[in-house]
């Protein structure tokens, strides 16, 4: 896909989660109709040095529509000299991270510690945009402890940005509290190239207030979790009936492409989130939690959501 022909109006996104967005979760999210998925962020120093530490994250599904891979750093140079490799060449776009708020990114300068820095966030961005053909966006937050947010988003499209992601908190807020959608339209009104809004879509109205901002695109995380069929939700359309059938598919795709043994940790928290808030599933997550197989977990789950 070349630059021009990005096309973000109305799609609904699923964001890049650190160790969430798996290809399971991808898979299913995109045949319940999200329009463009995320890869989980990918260390662009750990991609040229080891790649086999980070190839399984950029494995992809069929599924899915646009596909976008998510890099992070703090060297231009390297996060340039990335982007042409055989790993991330079948991403249709690219995004770089720049608004993750995990200590152990931000002490090394990286995601949103480069908030704080818009000169070396800049040549990073110039850097990799002359390095690929391919659409190049960054997603970021209101700011680091105050909000920057539109002087960020003109910085990046002056530096060569095709399109920019805002989660509508600062980092030092973490999680908590409320996502600004007015920062959001501030940004949307004083850039050119698309926008994608990101905080807080969870339902129809969360949803509308969202679009209300004027974004281009609706790029939905936590939301999704337990429930990646949101984005049909959010079309209109009809949802699943039988819920258990897609936990034992995103089951299924992962058992295809990774160890039992550390899918049995790693499945524990998606397995916990789909039985989110149903009748009878209190008194059974310690039971979940705890696990030691996946095939006993999906017993509990299907008496659940049954």
């Amino acid at each position: 896909m070349k630059k021009e022909e990005l096309n973000l109006k109305d799609l609904l996104v699923l964001a890049p989660m650190a160790g969430v967005s798996d290809i399971g979760f991808r898979t299913i999210a995109s045949q319940h109709g999200a329009d463009a998925s995320w890869s989980e962020m990918l260390s662009c120093r750990a991609m040229l040095h080891n790649p086999k530490k980070t190839e399984y994250m950029t494995v992809c599904s069929p599924s899915e529509k646009l596909k976008v891979g998510q890099i992070f750093g703090h060297e231009e140079d390297v996060m340039a000299k990335s982007l042409s490799l055989d790993l991330l060449s079948h991403y249709d776009a690219y995004d770089i991270n720049m608004g993750c708020p995990a200590p152990k990114i931000v002490k090394n300068g990286e995601g949103s510690a480069l908030m704080k820095n818009l000169p070396l966030a800049s040549k990073i961005i110039s850097a990799c945009a002359k390095a690929t053909d391919k659409p190049l966006g960054v997603k970021f937050r209101l700011g680091f402890d105050k909000d920057i947010s539109t002087e960020f988003g003109k910085m990046c499209e002056e530096s060569g940005a095709s399109f920019i992601t805002l989660h509508a908190r600062t980092t030092a807020m973490g999680y908590s509290g409320q996502a600004d959608y007015d920062a959001i339209a501030r940004l949307k009104a004083n850039v050119k190239i698309p926008v994608i809004g990101n905080g807080d879509v969870v339902d129809k109205t969360s949803f509308e207030n969202m679009k209300a901002t004027g974004v281009d695109g609706v790029m939905i995380g936590r939301g999704a979790c337990g429930k990646p069929w949101i984005f049909d939700e959010l079309k209109g359309k009809s949802l699943p009936k039988d819920r258990f059938k897609l936990v034992e598919r995103h089951v299924e795709i992962l058992r295809e492409n990774y160890d039992e043994k550390w899918l049995t940790m790693y499945l524990r928290k998606h397995f916990l989130w789909y039985c989110f808030g149903m009748e009878g599933a209190s008194e059974k997550r310690l039971a979940i939690a705890t696990s030691q197989s996946i095939n006993e977990s999906l017993k509990i789950l299907k008496e659940i959501l049954k």
